[in-house]
Protein backbone atom coordinates (compact mmCIF):
# COMPACT_ATOMS: atom_id res chain seq x y z
CA UNK A 1 0.00 0.00 0.00
CA UNK A 2 1.14 3.71 -1.24
CA UNK A 3 1.74 6.07 2.08
CA UNK A 4 2.90 9.43 1.52
CA UNK A 5 4.13 11.35 4.73
CA UNK A 6 5.86 14.50 5.50
CA UNK A 7 6.84 16.42 8.69
CA UNK A 8 8.13 19.41 10.03
CA UNK A 9 8.67 20.94 13.16
CA UNK A 10 6.94 24.34 13.92
CA UNK A 11 8.03 27.22 16.32
CA UNK A 12 4.02 26.94 17.60
CA UNK A 13 2.48 24.60 20.17
CA UNK A 14 0.11 21.44 19.63
CA UNK A 15 -3.05 23.91 20.77
CA UNK A 16 -1.87 26.54 18.33
CA UNK A 17 -1.65 24.08 15.50
CA UNK A 18 -4.75 21.91 15.86
CA UNK A 19 -6.41 25.59 16.21
CA UNK A 20 -5.35 25.96 12.63
CA UNK A 21 -7.40 22.64 12.01
CA UNK A 22 -10.64 23.70 13.55
CA UNK A 23 -10.86 27.39 12.81
CA UNK A 24 -11.75 28.55 9.59
CA UNK A 25 -9.88 31.78 8.72
CA UNK A 26 -6.68 29.37 9.68
CA UNK A 27 -7.38 26.59 7.36
CA UNK A 28 -8.51 28.68 4.76
CA UNK A 29 -5.31 30.70 5.36
CA UNK A 30 -2.34 27.50 4.76
CA UNK A 31 -3.99 24.52 2.98
CA UNK A 32 -4.77 25.48 -0.37
CA UNK A 33 -1.18 25.24 -2.19
CA UNK A 34 1.11 27.86 -3.90
CA UNK A 35 -0.37 28.94 -7.11
CA UNK A 36 -4.15 28.22 -5.40
CA UNK A 37 -6.58 29.86 -3.30
CA UNK A 38 -9.44 28.01 -1.36
CA UNK A 39 -12.76 28.99 -0.40
CA UNK A 40 -14.93 26.59 1.88
CA UNK A 41 -18.51 26.17 1.06
CA UNK A 42 -18.93 24.51 4.54
CA UNK A 43 -16.94 23.94 7.65
CA UNK A 44 -18.42 21.53 10.46
CA UNK A 45 -14.99 20.88 12.66
CA UNK A 46 -16.82 17.89 14.35
CA UNK A 47 -16.02 14.41 14.33
CA UNK A 48 -18.60 13.54 11.45
CA UNK A 49 -18.42 16.74 9.64
CA UNK A 50 -15.86 18.35 7.32
CA UNK A 51 -15.68 20.65 4.80
CA UNK A 52 -15.69 21.29 1.25
CA UNK A 53 -12.82 23.80 0.06
CA UNK A 54 -12.84 24.86 -3.73
CA UNK A 55 -9.40 25.12 -4.88
CA UNK A 56 -8.82 27.74 -8.06
CA UNK A 57 -5.83 28.06 -9.69
CA UNK A 58 -4.32 31.74 -9.95
CA UNK A 59 -4.62 32.30 -13.58
CA UNK A 60 -1.52 32.48 -15.31
CA UNK A 61 -1.37 30.54 -19.08
CA UNK A 62 0.49 27.77 -17.12
CA UNK A 63 -2.78 26.94 -14.99
CA UNK A 64 -4.96 26.48 -17.92
CA UNK A 65 -6.53 23.52 -18.28
CA UNK A 66 -4.91 21.55 -15.02
CA UNK A 67 -8.11 21.37 -13.08
CA UNK A 68 -9.53 17.98 -12.14
CA UNK A 69 -13.36 19.53 -10.88
CA UNK A 70 -13.34 22.25 -13.57
CA UNK A 71 -10.54 23.64 -16.27
CA UNK A 72 -9.39 25.53 -13.62
CA UNK A 73 -10.02 24.36 -10.17
CA UNK A 74 -10.46 21.51 -7.84
CA UNK A 75 -12.22 20.76 -4.88
CA UNK A 76 -11.65 18.52 -1.74
CA UNK A 77 -14.53 16.92 0.10
CA UNK A 78 -13.59 16.12 3.50
CA UNK A 79 -14.42 14.30 6.36
CA UNK A 80 -13.52 14.65 9.47
CA UNK A 81 -12.62 10.58 10.73
CA UNK A 82 -10.91 12.00 14.20
CA UNK A 83 -10.32 14.80 16.15
CA UNK A 84 -8.20 14.54 19.19
CA UNK A 85 -7.38 17.77 20.56
CA UNK A 86 -4.47 19.03 20.61
CA UNK A 87 -2.62 16.22 18.93
CA UNK A 88 -4.17 14.38 16.32
CA UNK A 89 -6.76 15.09 13.36
CA UNK A 90 -7.83 12.43 10.10
CA UNK A 91 -9.35 13.73 7.17
CA UNK A 92 -10.75 10.78 4.56
CA UNK A 93 -10.31 13.18 1.29
CA UNK A 94 -12.53 13.01 -1.77
CA UNK A 95 -11.42 15.27 -4.97
CA UNK A 96 -14.51 14.88 -7.48
CA UNK A 97 -13.62 14.14 -10.96
CA UNK A 98 -14.40 12.15 -14.15
CA UNK A 99 -10.94 10.87 -14.68
CA UNK A 100 -10.86 7.62 -12.95
CA UNK A 101 -7.14 7.82 -11.67
CA UNK A 102 -8.14 10.67 -8.90
CA UNK A 103 -11.38 8.72 -7.87
CA UNK A 104 -11.11 7.27 -4.61
CA UNK A 105 -10.59 8.03 -0.57
CA UNK A 106 -7.51 9.40 0.49
CA UNK A 107 -6.84 9.45 4.61
CA UNK A 108 -4.74 12.28 5.54
CA UNK A 109 -3.93 11.80 9.37
CA UNK A 110 -2.19 14.73 10.98
CA UNK A 111 -0.49 14.52 14.75
CA UNK A 112 1.60 17.04 16.63
CA UNK A 113 3.78 16.35 19.44
CA UNK A 114 5.34 18.73 21.56
CA UNK A 115 8.78 19.01 21.69
CA UNK A 116 11.38 21.34 23.65
CA UNK A 117 11.46 23.94 20.81
CA UNK A 118 8.30 23.52 19.13
CA UNK A 119 6.10 20.54 17.83
CA UNK A 120 6.46 18.24 15.52
CA UNK A 121 3.95 17.88 13.22
CA UNK A 122 3.41 14.81 10.96
CA UNK A 123 1.25 13.75 8.04
CA UNK A 124 0.48 10.58 6.45
CA UNK A 125 -1.53 9.69 3.92
CA UNK A 126 -2.98 6.71 2.91
CA UNK A 127 -4.84 5.19 -0.11
CA UNK A 128 -3.74 8.03 -2.30
CA UNK A 129 -5.71 8.18 -5.83
CA UNK A 130 -2.87 6.97 -8.50
CA UNK A 131 -3.17 10.21 -10.17
CA UNK A 132 -1.27 11.97 -7.84
CA UNK A 133 2.45 11.99 -8.66
CA UNK A 134 4.00 10.78 -5.45
CA UNK A 135 6.83 13.59 -6.46
CA UNK A 136 4.25 16.31 -6.82
CA UNK A 137 2.24 15.27 -3.86
CA UNK A 138 5.52 14.80 -1.70
CA UNK A 139 6.33 18.83 -2.71
CA UNK A 140 2.49 19.61 -1.81
CA UNK A 141 3.16 17.75 1.32
CA UNK A 142 6.16 20.10 2.44
CA UNK A 143 4.24 23.56 1.10
CA UNK A 144 1.30 22.75 3.42
CA UNK A 145 4.04 22.38 6.33
CA UNK A 146 5.49 25.44 5.40
CA UNK A 147 2.42 27.26 5.25
CA UNK A 148 1.11 26.24 7.95
CA UNK A 149 4.04 27.17 9.87
CA UNK A 150 3.81 30.73 8.81
CA UNK A 151 -0.02 30.87 9.93
CA UNK A 152 1.10 28.99 13.44
CA UNK A 153 4.69 30.09 14.44
CA UNK A 154 5.03 32.06 17.60
CA UNK A 155 5.92 35.53 16.97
Amino acid sequence: MRVDSASRLLAASPEAIFRAFVEPDLLSAWLPPPGMTGRLERFDPVVGGGFRMVLTYEPSDASEGRGKFTDDSDVADTRIVALEPPNRVVWEVDFPSDDPAFAGTMTMAWSFAAGEVGSLVTVQCTDVPPGIDPRDHAVGLASSLEQLERVVAFA
